[in-house]
């Protein structure tokens, strides 16, 4: 695309005198005004800032001298500031905080902001001075992370479309824009699934099972919703809908939320992501085309640690099979539960949870419902916190007054052990109808080297159910690790180039430093400080403690399918040769019966509703990554287990260097390498997921 595309725009110059987004922001660290931004204000601010930026691209690429580094790559790095915090803000705020209104500018901007990066991609003079120091890198005496750049930046350029010329440069600007766009679709519409459905508890048999949290949680759900004060009602928030499938004892009830949250973009009419998403596979496989490769999983896996759709396959497969011998034992133990509680037989998907929570409070003596007391959110909250400062000397001290996005934020300071400030941390950790479900990390602004150094502003976004107390299931807290960890590679980073900084990794290893984190959650004596009774104090005691390890490969089986499932068909969908038209009903409904996936445990995400594949690019032929980084994650916590202490300072520093502060200033394998000591090993993946005996 060239830059003829942004001629003919409108005259936003009257919009823009009193635009907060625009101004300086004066504001404590630098935080977007929050209480001055409307969503009328971006369309005339992005393009300014947009115009801003293509000024300083074309800088660049106009520059008389011979190219540097100093003159393209780290000019390039450092160029569109004022872009860049607008476009974060608008980011943040459409999934944690959305309105009609912004939605409708989100609809608007989402194929002019996809015209902007190609744009800049697309721009043969900056490509030109990029690749002539590209072609020289091995001559120029770079810095490690200064080749780095180079090397990341040249490939951005190229899987971009930069070596396009002529008619298939046009098409693959044409194909991003509109991509954007029916991404922008597929997520409005899930949301638009998720707030319409209410499931409003009326009776006390309507809440038969239900534990006191959850009848709290339900009761806090309604009132959000604007009913009786007195009302109870589930909405499709995995915060509530889970506990429900666990719990409640009303089998119709059960199948109807279960039912609900596998339609989400499925129903017929204005909310069908069917047809969304076979355009974003027929786009995506145009772009492949275009690109040169035979399918899109081609295109995306030349830039993961797995290389190839084979090692993927081999990895997965390691584990869907042995699954789903291991699940036909707990399929054998719920039947047997069901007979004995007069439920019908065979059992479907809607029964597996309850039925799996009666038999592991058979087995173990666990009831979850009795755990959930001694896991408050803020203690959980300070657990996290007390890890990161054991592991890496860092405290957090709350911020007050400070104006944010919506009141359920919350603000820290992190600090170094010498006070000194590292960075700002937010938590949004409630669910609520303006925000998207599930459970993410982002940023206001990264950490880099520019002008001395950048103080990163991170969030870490959950949709817990709000409750006073609000109390976490197990699950919940390893959620809440989850999504820190991710915090904290944020936080940590220590890179000099933005483009390589905190978690702008390959995306098969941007899961390690997450899912490592989680490992801290079931330490025995991180339970014992922080695990207390949120009516008594009492400590979690050891006899429970004991039974929750004991319990923690219970039902792993079901997990694993549950997971590796929608990961076989995210794979098999992108795979297919370009030019393949897509039914997706049709085709999840094969891949099903091709895998064998058992009827009685189903898939956790559906074609229609899947974020992770069709609300943007990120996750596309990658939802295997949450495996891929379990085997580094698995074998990585195994150098803290061999030391006998789970805050071992050697190992702690070892990791805090080349994993946690590293950024993508090398490459993942030898970072592993270089705090290991060897390549990863699968074995420890597999024995954690109970699907290896020794």
């Amino acid at each position: 695309m060239g830059h003829n595309q942004f001629m003919n725009q409108p005259d936003f110059t009257a919009q823009t005198s009193n635009n907060p987004l625009l101004a300086d922001w004066l504001t404590p660290y630098g935080l977007p005004p929050f209480e001055h931004v409307r969503p009328e204000h971006f369309e005339s601010a992005f393009e300014v800032a947009m115009a801003a930026q293509r000024g300083e691209i074309d800088a660049i690429g106009a520059n008389p001298e011979r190219p540097t580094f100093a003159n393209t790559l780290a000019a390039l790095d450092q160029c569109g500031r004022l872009y860049n915090r607008i476009e974060l803000l608008f980011g943040n705020l459409t999934v944690s905080e959305t309105s009609p209104e912004l939605q409708a500018v989100q609809r608007t901007m989402a194929p002019r902001l996809a015209a902007h990066e190609n744009a800049i991609y697309m721009h043969a003079a900056l490509f030109a001075r990029v690749d002539s120091l590209y072609r020289q890198r091995q001559q120029l005496a770079l810095a490690a992370q200064d080749l780095r750049l180079l090397e990341r930046v040249h490939l951005d350029f190229v899987r971009a479309g930069a070596q396009l010329s002529g008619a298939a440069r046009e098409r693959y600007g044409a194909v991003m824009e509109e991509l954007a766009a029916q991404c922008t679709a597929f997520s409005q519409n899930v949301l638009a699934d998720e707030n319409t459905f209410l499931l409003e508890l009326k009776t006390e048999s309507d809440l038969s099972g239900l534990p006191v949290f959850l009848r709290e949680a339900t009761r806090a759900a309604a009132a959000q919703r604007g009913l009786g004060a007195n009302s109870h009602a589930v909405t499709l928030s995995p915060s509530l809908a889970e506990p429900f499938l666990s719990f409640s004892a009303r089998r119709d009830l059960r199948e109807t939320v279960w039912r609900e949250r596998s339609l989400r973009g499925a129903h017929e009419g204005a909310t069908d992501n069917h047809p969304i998403a076979a355009r974003i596979m027929a786009l995506r496989q145009e772009q492949a085309q275009l690109l040169g490769y035979a399918s899109y999983a081609d295109y995306e896996l030349v830039d993961r640690m797995a290389g190839s759709t084979a090692a993927v396959l081999q990895l997965l497969g390691q584990a869907w099979e042995p699954a789903k011998a291991k699940a036909e034992e707990g399929r054998i133990a719920l039947t047997a539960m069901a007979e004995s509680l007069g439920q019908p037989t065979p059992i479907e998907a809607w029964d597996w949870r309850y039925l799996a929570e009666k038999v592991r409070s058979q087995q173990f003596d666990l009831d979850n419902a009795a755990l959930k007391p001694y896991f408050t959110l803020d203690n959980m909250i300070a657990a996290m916190f007390d890890c990161a400062q054991r592991l890496f000397g860092l405290s957090f001290v709350e911020q007050t007054g400070l104006s944010l996005y919506h009141p359920d934020v919350r603000a820290w300071e992190v600090q170094r052990a010498d006070g000194s400030l590292i960075g700002l941390f937010l938590g949004d950790n409630f669910a609520r109808p303006a925000k998207r479900s599930g459970a993410w990390m982002s940023i206001f602004r990264s950490q880099s080297g520019h002008q001395g150094g950048t103080l990163p502003i991170v969030i870490n976004n959950n949709n817990f159910a709000k409750a006073d107390p609000t109390l976490l299931s197990f699950e919940d807290v390893k959620t809440l690790f989850h999504e820190f960890g991710h915090g904290l590679h944020g936080l940590l980073s220590e890179v000099r180039h933005e483009r390589i900084a905190g978690t702008s990794v390959l995306r098969d290893y941007v899961e390690l430093p997450s899912q490592l984190f989680e490992n801290w959650a079931l330490e025995r004596e991180v339970l014992q400080r922080h695990a207390r009774h949120f009516q008594t104090g009492e400590v979690l005691p050891t006899a429970l403690l004991d039974k929750l390890q004991a319990a923690r490969r219970f039902d792993q089986a079901w997990a694993t399918l549950q997971y590796t499932g929608p990961a076989l068909i995210d794979m098999a969908l992108h795979s297919l040769p370009n030019g393949t038209p897509v039914d997706i009903a049709e085709f999840e409904a094969e891949q099903c019966r091709l895998l064998g996936v058992p009827q009685d445990i189903g898939l956790r995400h559906h074609l229609s509703h899947f974020q992770h594949l069709f609300s943007g690019s990120s996750y596309a032929a990658g939802y295997y990554v949450y495996m891929w980084a379990e085997v580094l994650e698995a074998d990585a916590y195994q150098a803290f287990s061999e030391t006998g202490n789970a805050f071992d300072e050697s190992t702690a520093r070892r990791l805090l260097q080349h994993i946690y502060s590293a950024g993508n200033s090398q490459e993942p394998a030898q970072a592993f390498r270089n705090f290991r000591g060897r390549d990863p090993q699968v074995q420890a993946m597999l024995r954690k997921r109970g699907l290896l005996t020794n």
